[in-house]
């Protein structure tokens, strides 16, 4: 897979149902740091309004958006404050692959998913509202 082969299987995610109320997928696809911004700010207003208990909410990040999850980005903090505020952020890896970065290039606690589309194909099948700023 990406990298350290054992990193990455131990942190792929598969997905689950949530049992959360209110499910949202977030697709980030751009290197836009507005984009990025716009997409963190939405998802501490969803949890400001609808409580942290009500709602499910996962950000999915593949292509050019891929450089927003590495250790030296612009928007680290940020991506580390929606993590902390409950927030699943999950990498591709086939993106990763492609672009030679490994797991030890990337913010702590991403989460890692083979392919990124068909994650969200997945938890689209769940029941989440899909948004793509």
């Amino acid at each position: 897979m990406v990298g350290n082969s054992s990193v990455m299987a131990n942190q792929t995610l598969s997905p689950r149902t949530s049992k959360a109320p209110n499910k949202i997928v977030f697709q980030v696809t751009d290197g836009d740091t507005q984009k990025w911004n716009l997409t963190l700010v939405n998802a501490i207003n969803v949890i400001a309004e609808l409580g942290k208990q009500n709602v499910a909410i996962e950000i999915v990040v593949y292509g050019p958006a891929i450089d927003m999850l590495k250790l030296e980005s612009e928007v680290a903090p940020r991506v580390d404050e929606v993590i902390s505020s409950g927030v699943k952020v999950v990498a591709c890896g086939n993106t990763m692959r492609g672009l030679h970065i490994t797991a030890a290039d990337m913010l702590p606690d991403i989460h890692y998913t083979r392919t990124g589309v068909v994650y969200l194909m997945k938890k689209q099948k769940e029941g989440y509202a899909y948004i793509r700023p």
